[in-house]
Parts: structure tokens; C-alpha cells; sequence
């Protein structure tokens, strides 16, 4: 497991002199590049607009499955690989956490690609010394683990909605209504949906507690999150497909989960801070 030691950078780096907002840390995952659901541009404006010391691509950065099926590399996602890669070369480190669509990258740990590191998991040192694991989450999916054929299935089933939620958003915006995401509604809503997330979690939390660290932060799911509901701190970025999330640590080594579905967008809202329907830990 890769070590983050704490203080890991002791000089001021060479930011992006457009980047408005700095940080100790920033951790994405599930941006799916390589997929028609990726939101490559406000992905892009994203990166633009922030920096960090060392930054995480917690898994699924890529979709490896939806390329088998077939190809599809837009411009813009082939400007989001470019823009990671500067930012290494202009000092910022970059660790890359495989997840289970981009798997093919986990022969490489240990390797580095254009300055960017291939880990299994890491160990992060928050800036008041704290330590949390940093993985994908994938292992603890079951479906993933042991019924690969339905975790495909549910993976076309998902590429649908997002499909038939993109058409009904243009619709929705031609009469002056704001973006409404239906699998995220689902989630909160499907009692099914509901009790994976929590069992997710809790199963997390669960590993975090026996590597004797202060938390967890992870992605997979797609449901971003901070909360201490299971005796430690869990914190997943979300995604890049429908919410638009990542998660980002202070200098002071405090977390914040950041939203930007528009340019303009800031900080998440409370009410993502602690899924409701979630059990509370037995």
C-alpha cells in the first residue's frame, strides 16, 4: 500500500495560475472517460478552475468496459488526460487507484505514467495528521466480486438511464427547469438501492477500522458522501457522470465535498452530507 506521508509537500507548488481555488488534497473518481455519460467539459472546467498538492483518481477513470463495446474518444476527454498530465509535470502528484472498469491498469502497480502513480490503495496523512485508506470500494461489492455477468448487466442498465435522463433534462431545460438526475433519485428512493449503498459503506468503514485508520475515502458507488455513521469517517467522492462531485482536504486538514454541475457551483449541499435512508450502525 502507498504511504502519503504528512507534510508530503513542504514547497509551495507551481499551480495553474487560472486556478481559482487551492488545496491540500483533491480526490475524483468514477469520471468513466471513454463513456457517452461522461461529463468530460465540466470535468475539464473543473480541473481549470482547481489545484491541490497531490491529487487522487480513485478508480473507474477510464471506462475499459464501455470501450470493449464500443469506441468512443471525444475531444474533450482526450483534454481532460492532457490537462491531468500537466498538472503533474507542474509538480503536483498524482496517484491513480485503478477501479473495476479501468482493471486492465492494475498490472501496472508500482509504475508511473507521465508522472502519474498506479497504486492499488494508499494511506493518506491529513494535514492535522489523521490517517485515511484510500481505495476504489469495488472489493466490496459483491455483485462485482461474484456475479460479473449481472454487474455488466446493471452497468447497460445504468448507461440507459443516463441516456433517457440526458433527453428528458433537454426538456426540462427548454422550459426553464433545473437538472433533475433520475438513477440519483432512484437511489434515494429504491429501497434495493438504498440498502446497498448502506451495506457499501458499512462494509468499508468496516476495513478502515481494521487497517486502524480514522477513515475511508472511496468511490464506485457514484453516491458522494462524508459521515460517521459506522464508528469512523467515511467519505466518498461521488462521480462524474451525473453528480459531479470530488472531494477536496483544506490546509488546516479539514474535508469538504464540492459539487460543480455548473461553473459557478461551490460547496455541496447539506443534505448530500448525510444520505437519508441510510441505517444508523448496529
Amino acid at each position: 500500500m502507498l504511504q502519503i506521508p504528512l507534510g508530503f509537500k513542504d514547497q509551495p507548488l507551481d499551480f495553474d495560475p487560472a486556478a481559482s481555488r487551492r488545496f491540500r488534497a483533491l480526490f475524483i473518481s468514477d469520471v468513466h472517460l471513454g463513456s457517452r455519460g461522461c461529463q468530460a467539459d465540466l470535468f475539464l472546467n473543473f480541473l481549470r478552475d482547481h489545484d491541490a498538492d497531490v491529487i487522487y483518481l480513485v478508480g473507474d477513470i477510464v471506462d475499459g468496459w464501455r470501450m470493449r463495446s464500443s469506441w468512443f474518444w471525444p475531444q474533450a476527454h482526450n483534454d481532460v488526460v492532457q490537462k491531468l498530465l500537466r498538472k503533474a509535470r507542474k509538480g503536483a502528484r498524482i496517484i491513480y487507484i485503478p477501479g473495476n472498469h479501468d482493471e486492465f491498469l492494475r498490472d501496472y502497480y508500482g509504475t508511473h505514467f507521465g508522472g502519474i502513480e498506479v497504486s492499488e490503495s494508499a494511506t493518506h496523512e491529513a494535514a492535522d495528521g489523521k490517517k485515511f485508506l484510500v481505495l476504489h470500494g469495488d472489493v466490496f461489492d459483491v455483485v462485482v466480486c461474484h456475479a460479473r455477468w449481472l454487474a455488466y448487466l446493471g452497468d447497460w442498465a445504468y448507461d440507459f438511464a443516463i441516456f433517457a435522463n440526458r433527453h428528458f433534462n433537454f426538456f426540462r431545460r427548454k422550459l426553464g427547469f433545473p437538472y433533475w438526475s433520475l438513477s440519483k433519485w432512484a437511489k434515494q428512493k429504491v429501497k434495493n438501492a438504498v440498502n446497498f449503498i448502506g451495506e457499501f459503506e458499512q462494509a468499508v468503514a468496516l476495513e478502515a477500522r481494521k487497517q486502524n485508520v480514522e477513515g475511508v475515502i472511496c468511490g464506485h458507488i457514484h453516491h458522494a458522501a462524508i459521515h460517521d455513521l459506522y464508528g469512523t469517517r467515511y467519505m466518498n467522492c461521488g462521480d462524474w457522470v451525473e453528480s459531479c462531485t470530488a472531494l477536496a482536504e483544506h490546509f488546516d486538514g479539514t474535508f469538504e465535498l464540492l459539487s460543480w454541475t455548473i461553473p459557478e457551483a461551490a460547496a455541496m449541499p447539506p443534505e448530500l452530507s448525510a444520505p437519508k435512508g441510510v441505517p444508523a450502525a448496529a
